[in-house]
């Protein structure tokens, strides 16, 4: 029997869950994607801190999501290098790595995050 669409995603989400975790040193780039918005948190796992985060709720923006995903990207990089953090493990959250999710990488890449 198939998986419903949010089934699918969390059994996902686990999969990388077991792999992928935040240390002081290399945090965790977590994304989480709404219908309307698009949330990102870099987190030390180890110490259970949430370093930086954004949203494009903050951006107060007009922009289509793809550039708004892009713009909470580089907002994203700004407040974690603010924070003392150059690399991360992206953990994309059960999500194709397409679309919003791609532009978010995309923009925190710019914004000078290394993963």
């Amino acid at each position: 029997m198939a998986f419903s669409k949010s089934a699918r995603r969390e059994k996902i989400r686990r999969r990388i869950r077991k792999t992928v975790s935040g240390t002081a040193e290399r945090p965790r780039l977590s994304v989480y994607r709404s219908n309307k918005e698009i949330y990102a948190q870099v987190i030390n796992d180890v110490d259970g801190l949430t370093i930086a985060s954004a949203s494009s709720r903050e951006l107060k923006s007009d922009a289509p999501k793809k550039d708004a995903a892009k713009e909470v990207g580089m907002k994203i990089a700004e407040k974690a290098k603010a924070a003392g953090v150059e690399t991360v493990s992206f953990d994309r959250g059960g999500y194709l790595y397409h679309g919003r999710v791609l532009s978010l990488a995309e923009g925190a890449r710019e914004g000078g995050l290394k993963f």
